[in-house]
């Protein structure tokens, strides 16, 4: 069989890395341990950063890519309407508040990443837990009727959270609970081998919903120094790569929160100039990035810095013992 004829018949659930030719067991382990899992994520990436993430030499992982790259057909053009046929099986979950789920066009979409970015006590984590709980709810509801999996790199987790918003949106807490799988996570090597775990469990357990809470925080305290940049960026982007391959994949939407760091540089008195960690690597591949910033008594407004299909604009809400809601 010829590279065109595996490549028409190429179906990465029963393919295996020892199917690219050139690797055997022992190079397959180390792609495998190096978060190279399937062979999309080998054809995608560049011979430079397969070597030195696998510990290969150079010349075999050009030979490894270009075989990969035979076998996925990156090549292969779409026409428009098969894009479109394609895009209309998104949907969108709610967030349990009108004023954010009109924000958002609808809710959060699936088949894309939004990001919640903001200072502490803005409200990314409590969207976070909320999303897990609703994305439980009936279709009718605004619902996907799906688990969710929560992986925290923070340790702000809080499965008595979960009860609390379950109970107010009519779910019961116990059921609510057995649909959300977490994980804490340590390092970015540990976080970005939870997301290929995610994959195993959410081919069994209807999973409509990955967070991530938060995207960078690991990433900032491991790679420090101007002299880590480079690295990190690249180790960022691969991981992101992989989150949108979950949503496209599972028709899943993905929520990431993210920190944010003062440019001192660029201060101005009376206005905002923060800005959310990872730079252009994260900027260029959020599908929505959303604001988060305190407002008066007690209130939360939100703010769509980017989307391809919705404009700039805010949203108030507010955050108590039921959840996420709407200002009264």
């Amino acid at each position: 069989m010829d590279a065109d004829e595996r490549a028409e018949m190429y179906d990465e659930e029963e393919f295996k890395l020892t199917d690219i030719r050139g690797v055997g067991e022992a190079t397959a382990r180390k792609l495998r341990e190096a978060g190279y899992v399937d062979i999309l994520s080998i054809a995608v990436s560049s011979p430079e950063e397969l070597s030195e993430s696998a510990g290969i030499p150079l010349s075999t992982a050009e030979k490894i890519v270009q075989e990969a790259r035979k076998l996925v057909r990156l090549d292969a053009f779409k026409k428009a309407k098969d894009v479109l046929k394609e895009r209309q099986e998104a949907a969108r979950l709610t967030t349990g508040c009108k004023a954010l789920d009109e924000l958002l066009g609808g809710g959060v979409q699936t088949k894309a990443i939004t990001e919640f970015f903001g200072p502490f006590g803005t409200g990314k984590t409590q969207i976070s837990h909320q999303l897990a709980v609703t994305v439980q709810l009936p279709k009718g509801k605004g619902g996907l009727e799906g688990s969710a999996i929560y992986i925290d790199t923070e340790g702000t987790f809080r499965p008595e959270r979960l009860v609390a918003m379950a109970e107010y949106v009519g779910l019961d807490p116990t059921e609510a609970l057995e649909n959300v799988y977490t994980v804490r996570v340590y390092t970015t090597s540990h976080q970005m081998l939870m997301v290929h775990r995610a994959e195993e469990i959410a081919r069994d357990y209807n999973v409509k919903l990955l967070i991530i809470d938060s995207l960078t925080s690991l990433f900032r305290a491991e790679y420090v120094g101007r002299g880590t940049l480079a690295e990190r960026q690249q180790k960022l982007g691969r991981h992101i790569h992989d989150l949108l391959r979950f949503a496209e994949k599972f028709n899943a939407a993905v929520v990431v929160t993210n920190q944010v760091h003062s440019r001192p540089d660029s201060f101005i008195p009376g206005i905002d100039t923060t800005s959310p960690i990872g730079g252009h690597v994260v900027g260029h591949a959020m599908t929505y990035r959303i604001g988060l910033r305190k407002g008066k008594q007690h209130t939360r407004i939100a703010r769509i810095y980017d989307a391809p299909d919705l404009p700039e604009r805010e949203a108030v809400f507010t955050i108590d013992e039921r959840g996420v809601v709407d200002v009264v």
